[in-house]
């Protein structure tokens, strides 16, 4: 996440443009939030997934095909199962600066952050997220 500030400061062409508002608009639904939170912590079938956020496989599938073809999942096949994963480490950080950002808003110390000996500990049930020292 070392991106050249001075990049934010050109303008975006009106392609580039559609695709983020897309990608805004994949992320304004709770199930499909709900589907890439849990898909941060590593990849998953559509009926661990269905289980995982409480929804019907079928409901679950058809988000995953929605967050498919705009490009936030990908998929891997072994044998007759079918994995899904968050598309790259973008959409990674995407996913958990949303959801960090929410229980900011909150009152209290967030649930992201525990202190372990000085370093601030990001905390994600089945994912490796640290960030040492600084924070968010």
């Amino acid at each position: 996440m070392n991106a050249d500030k001075r990049a934010c400061r050109r303008r975006l062409d009106e392609d580039q443009v559609g695709l983020v508002v897309e990608v805004f608009r994949m992320l304004a639904d709770a199930t499909r939030v709900q589907v890439l939170w849990q898909l941060v912590g590593g990849e998953l079938s559509v009926n661990e997934l269905a289980e995982r956020v409480g929804k019907p496989a079928p409901s679950v599938s058809q988000h995953l095909a929605k967050l498919r073809m705009a490009r936030l999942v990908r998929t891997r096949r072994e044998g007759t199962s079918i994995y899904y994963s968050v598309a790259n480490e973008h959409v990674q950080q995407l996913v958990t600066d949303a959801v960090f950002n929410a229980e900011h808003a909150g009152p209290g110390i967030p649930g992201h952050h525990r202190a372990t000996g000085g370093d601030l500990q990001v905390i994600h049930e089945g994912a490796d997220l640290a960030a040492e020292g600084g924070g968010s």
